[in-house]
């Protein structure tokens, strides 16, 4: 125990530290939080062995949490009158586009077509954590701001429908095990499950907030179910961050005093998004980069190519603002957990290629994540959205 609460200590003084460097290269302190857990890690100076890094990692589960309940509160049926549909609309476009595109690319490369539906699919999904945390620490406000949080949460629920289709496909083509009714009706019931049941906790939520009037009390009432979902989602195989946005968004639009909860959870949180920054840059391993040959290079590329232009296209046919249609695309590069996971689904269904989509995701997680973060700090500097004055006033501090 003693040694695990080190390497806790380790990891936290190494973020510290390190994201202190990154300001003074202009760069924002989620690269920091991963190149430290990077250098602490396992994987490379092995400071921080694996076995720590493994007892700490239900610090990452507790901060998707808390990343998806930020996600949420900005879900307010006010917001959605004033801009539409637009959110969704892009949401589809940038996920289909980008696994339109890497599935061509990987067939014109050769490669067999259930291998290129299941990577292709994988290719929809896209992680909100660095990109929300980039937003916070520069306090980014503004149309691509508020696009860019709605479109990272309604992608989650787009990736699992078409993960679901494309497996489902590559299933009948393969004639692997399981029916081809469950691959279909599996992401729905992940997808359904957790709305419902993350709605009728914030229902719940709204009722017993209002029964505390201390923020001490309302802070660890917010903790407490927010661990709750994390619970019930992993019980009922449901999506704990879907959950947790449903919960949340069903709160913002139900309770009075949400950003004075919300700032409470600002004070509270950055130590736990510390160490999951940390810990996600303690597990990734340089050594798959050489194993994912042209494949993982195509699919990096196309991925990304994919989701520009599917949400320039979707803002285009919804009328977005000129910033959204210029701006929005490269913020959503990111990829990270529910990629991962969904690469565990493709072990049953192309068993034989197993390995390699693995190594792909991995890798392009890796990428994504440490160069993610400042492509979205680029974005949103262009698009106006973080002034200089910021990210001066940030540096300084």
């Amino acid at each position: 125990m003693s040694t695990t609460f080190f390497g806790l200590s380790l990891f936290l003084f190494g973020g510290l530290s390190i994201s202190r460097l990154a300001k003074l290269l202009h760069l924002p302190n989620v690269t920091g939080f991963l190149f430290a857990g990077l250098l602490l890690g396992p994987y490379l100076f092995n400071i921080v062995p694996i076995e720590i890094t493994e007892n700490l990692d239900i610090i990452s589960d507790l901060a998707l949490g808390f990343i998806a309940f930020t996600i949420g509160s900005e879900f307010k049926l006010s917001y959605f009158k004033r801009v539409g549909i637009t959110p969704i609309v892009i949401a589809l476009f940038e996920a289909i586009l980008a696994v339109v595109l890497v599935v061509i690319a990987l067939l014109m490369m050769g490669q067999s077509l259930p291998f290129a539906l299941v990577l292709g699919a994988i290719a929809a999904a896209t992680a909100p954590a660095a990109t929300v945390m980039v937003i916070k620490q520069y306090r980014s406000k503004g149309p691509v701001t508020e696009t860019l949080l709605s479109v990272v949460a309604i992608d989650d629920a787009v990736a699992l429908i078409v993960f679901g289709l494309n497996v489902a496909i590559a299933k009948a083509l393969t004639g692997g095990n399981g029916s081809v009714l469950e691959s279909l009706l599996s992401p729905l019931w992940e997808l359904g499950f957790s709305l419902g049941a993350g709605a009728i906790l914030g229902l719940i939520l709204t009722f017993g907030a209002r029964a505390f009037a201390s923020r001490g009390n309302r802070l660890s009432l917010i903790f407490a179910f927010i661990v709750f979902a994390i619970a019930l989602s992993n019980r009922f195989h449901g999506s704990s961050l879907l959950m947790i946005m449903s919960m949340s968004a069903v709160f913002a639009n139900l309770y009075r005093d949400l950003n004075v909860m919300l700032e409470i959870l600002d004070r509270a949180t950055p130590p736990i998004f510390l160490l999951f920054f940390v810990l996600s840059g303690a597990h990734l391993n340089l050594a798959i980069l050489p194993q994912v040959g042209v494949i993982g290079l195509v699919y990096i590329i196309v991925r990304v190519i994919g989701k520009v232009l599917g949400a320039n296209l979707g803002a285009r046919l919804t009328h977005a603002p000129e910033n959204v249609r210029r701006y929005l695309g490269p913020a959503l590069i990111p990829q990270a957990g529910v990629a991962i996971g969904l690469t565990f689904v493709a072990q049953s269904v192309v068993p034989e290629y197993a390995a390699t989509i693995r190594a792909v995701v991995l890798c392009a997680t890796l990428i994504y994540e440490l160069v993610g973060p400042v492509v979205a700090k680029m974005t949103l500097v262009q698009a106006g959205e973080i002034s200089q004055e910021m990210a001066l006033k940030k540096l300084a501090h």
